[in-house]
Parts: C-alpha cells; sequence; structure tokens
C-alpha cells in the first residue's frame, strides 16, 4: 500500500476514534481532520472542494431556517396538548400520540429539531399528570429515529444518499422506505402499549387539569403560522415534483427558506440565520474532506474489492452485510461519518459491475436511520433528549437507553431484512 493511502488511514481513524470519544467538539475535529488532509497533500484544496456535497449543505441549511421560524409560532406546543386532550388526558394514549406526532414530524422536519420542540410540551404534560416522563421520551426518541427514515429530508444519512444518487428523489425515498416504516411504527406502538399500560396511571382531577387547558392560547403568532405553513408546504411540494422541475433538492429548500425570510421581513433575517446549526454543517464539511482522502488514494476502491470478494458478489448477501453492518455500526458510532465512508464504497461496487444497486442503497439507509435506535450515542436526537432530560431531574443513562433501544432496533432490523429480500431480491 503507497504511503499517501496509509497516511489517509490513520488520520482517518484517529480523528474517527476522536469523534466518539467526544473529548472535542465533533466539529473541530473533523475540520482538523479535513485539514490534515489537504495539508499532508492527500488531496489538493481544489479536489477537497470538490468533494464537498453542497447539494446536503443546501438542504439541510434551508430546512433549518424554515423549521426555526416556524418553531416560533408555538404549532408544536400546539399540535401536542390538542393531542393529549383527544386522547381525554389518557396517559397511554398520549404517550402513543406523542410518539406519533413526533415520528410525522421527523418525517419532514429532521430528528433533533423535532426532539427539541416536543421534549419540553412532554414535560409540561407529565408534570400535569404527575407521571414518569422517561417512558414519554424512550418512546419519543425511537419514534424520531424510524419516522426521520421515511424521506429524503428526515436523517442526514438519507439527505447524503439522495444527494449522492441523483436518481434517489424525493418520491423514490417516500416510495421504498415509507411502507416499511409504516409497518415498524405499527409493531412499535403495540410494543409501546404492552410495556407502559399498566404503569402510566394518572388521578382523576390531574387528568381534567389537561382537558381544561386551551391549546389555542399556544399560537403565539398566527400570521407567522400562515405563512410558515404556506411556504413549508410550498416545499414539500417542491420536493415531490423537484425531478421534473430539474431542480436539486437543495435548491428547493433553500428556496423555501429566502421565501419565508422574504415574507417575514429583514428583522428575522439574523435571528433565523442564528438559528442554523453552523456546527453541522462545518461538521459535514470537514467528514466529506475527510473521506475524499479516502477515495482519492484507493483506500474505499479496495474495500469495496474485498467487500465483493467477501460476498461473491451475492447480491442478498451483500445486501444483508450493508443492512446489519450499518446497523450495529450506527448503533455505536456517529451514522454520519459511517455513511459518508460507505457511499463512495458502494459506488466502487456499482464500478465493479454488480449490477443493480438499488437493494444496497435501500439497506444502507435503513440500517443507518434504524440502527441510531440501539444506543444513546447512535443518534444526535437521542443525546439531545438525554441531556434535556438530565436538566429535568430524570437521567437517561447509556445502559437503561441500551436495554429499551437495542432489543427495538434489532427488531426493526429484520422486519427490514425481510422487506428488503421480498421487495428487491427475489
Amino acid at each position: 500500500m503507497e504511503q499517501q493511502a496509509v497516511w489517509a488511514i490513520v488520520i482517518f481513524l484517529v480523528i474517527y476514534g476522536l469523534i466518539i470519544s467526544e473529548k472535542i467538539h465533533r466539529t473541530t475535529v473533523a475540520m482538523i481532520g479535513a485539514a490534515l488532509m489537504v495539508g499532508f497533500g492527500i488531496v489538493d484544496q481544489e479536489t477537497a472542494v470538490h468533494h464537498i456535497d453542497f447539494n446536503t449543505l443546501g438542504l439541510l441549511v434551508g430546512m433549518m431556517i424554515i423549521v426555526g421560524i416556524t418553531a416560533e409560532t408555538g404549532l408544536f406546543n400546539y399540535m401536542a396538548i390538542a393531542a393529549a386532550k383527544k386522547a381525554k388526558g389518557m396517559p397511554i394514549r398520549i404517550l402513543i400520540a406523542l410518539a406519533v406526532i413526533t415520528a410525522v414530524g421527523s418525517a419532514f422536519l429532521d430528528n433533533v429539531t423535532t426532539v427539541l420542540l416536543m421534549v419540553p410540551v412532554t414535560f409540561s404534560i407529565t408534570r400535569q399528570l404527575k407521571v414518569n416522563p422517561i417512558p414519554f421520551l424512550l418512546t419519543q426518541v425511537i419514534s424520531s429515529n424510524v419516522g426521520g427514515t421515511a424521506t429524503l429530508i428526515g436523517d442526514p444519512p438519507n439527505i447524503m444518499i439522495g444527494s449522492a444518487v441523483k436518481e434517489l428523489t424525493f418520491n423514490a425515498f417516500l416510495a421504498n422506505l415509507a411502507p416499511i416504516v409504516l409497518v415498524i411504527m405499527i409493531v412499535y406502538i403495540g410494543l409501546f402499549m404492552l410495556m407502559f399500560r399498566k404503569s402510566l396511571r394518572a388521578k382523576e382531577e390531574d387528568i381534567r387539569g389537561i382537558m381544561e387547558m386551551d391549546e389555542k392560547q399556544l399560537i403565539t403568532n398566527r400570521k407567522l403560522l400562515i405563512q410558515s405553513l404556506v411556504v413549508l408546504g410550498l416545499t414539500i411540494v417542491g420536493f415531490f415534483t423537484h425531478q421534473w422541475l430539474h431542480l436539486e433538492s437543495a435548491t428547493v429548500a433553500l428556496a423555501g427558506a429566502f421565501l419565508l425570510l422574504l415574507l417575514t421581513g429583514e428583522h428575522s433575517m439574523e435571528r433565523a440565520l442564528a438559528k442554523v446549526e453552523w456546527s453541522t454543517i462545518f461538521f459535514f464539511v470537514g467528514l466529506f474532506v475527510l473521506v475524499s482522502g479516502l477515495v482519492e488514494t484507493g483506500v474505499i476502491a479496495d474495500l469495496a474489492k474485498r467487500a465483493i470478494d467477501w460476498t461473491g458478489g451475492d447480491p442478498f448477501a451483500t445486501s444483508m452485510l450493508i443492512l446489519w453492518l450499518s446497523a450495529i455500526a450506527s448503533a455505536f458510532l456517529d451514522n454520519i461519518p459511517f455513511v459518508a465512508t460507505m457511499i463512495p464504497m458502494i459506488q466502487e461496487i456499482g464500478a465493479l459491475g454488480f449490477g443493480d444497486l438499488e437493494p444496497l442503497w435501500w439497506s444502507l439507509a435503513l440500517g443507518a436511520c434504524l440502527g441510531g435506535n440501539g444506543a444513546l450515542i447512535g443518534a444526535s436526537a437521542n443525546l439531545i433528549v438525554a441531556g434535556l432530560a438530565g436538566k429535568e431531574g430524570y437521567p437517561i443513562s447509556f445502559i437503561r437507553f441500551l436495554k429499551f433501544g437495542f432489543p427495538l432496533m434489532l427488531l426493526s432490523i429484520v422486519i427490514s431484512s425481510v422487506y428488503v429480500y421480498l421487495r428487491y431480491l427475489i
């Protein structure tokens, strides 16, 4: 192996190890890794910039702006309290209603934003009912990772896959992943009811307190709400039609974001841009450059060849390898850098004459997104919820999350394995 490839592997593994350790912020680590790849001459600056996927970055920025402005209207608080009242204030029904809202929200927003909006409302409801909020939080974060799997924009791994493979449009993600996500959510809802129906009980007077809440007062700005919903609706229509309009998904998201900024006026511009998670954006930039070193030195191509040799080029064996490897890895590693490494590997497998890559792409998406439910560090949303719960005096430990999430994750991957086999490999 040539020296440049060895240096690329060493830098990648050291940076990956630092990302996993969480001793230094992952964005700082990723950007240092990118600088080292360029600094050691493994890739030149022009090649590094060429590897940065600006479609992924544009889509993330656009949706962050839209969601950030929409969140100011109180829409999610309204939906949660309205759902609690529809559930007649019964804790187990509220738990299921909030899980469903979280799953749907995560499909069209993003996981982290959805749980950030849902968790404070959940604490408000559980305080009123005097019930333990932990079951509500666990079921919501599990549902957010499942719901985010359903669409192109629901989870960063899907955004990255869709951006790398132009044929995998918003409609393609919806048609291929939404059916299996629906099945998994139905199974999960049944399990949630079995697990918590006896432990979640509330007194009559506490239930009455929920029923007396006026959810309409939670809408803080009706004009902004109407503007946000119109723009969000137009943006989602844009995602459905972007293939026919010959527009990238990033163009649709950014157009929606700046249309909303135009409608809301200059005063909201700086506030909206401040709410963009710039640390996440630069984390992606660093990762793309980091992985470019492995691509340019032929390391990824070598890994692809070894995977083909190991599975004998069999579509079923290769799909299952990617699905299960992605799920287990994504439970204990950050799924974003993992997917950033896997995308060029699958592209190389195609270059080696594998045939139809579609089962491999859907296997990667399912494994990476659903695998995040396996452990506390498996997805950013998990860590956000644990942090918010700890501040409220309800810590969620690594072991507690593992006992709840890992069996559910394994079940979802078993269901996904059957789905991939029956839909793509028979």
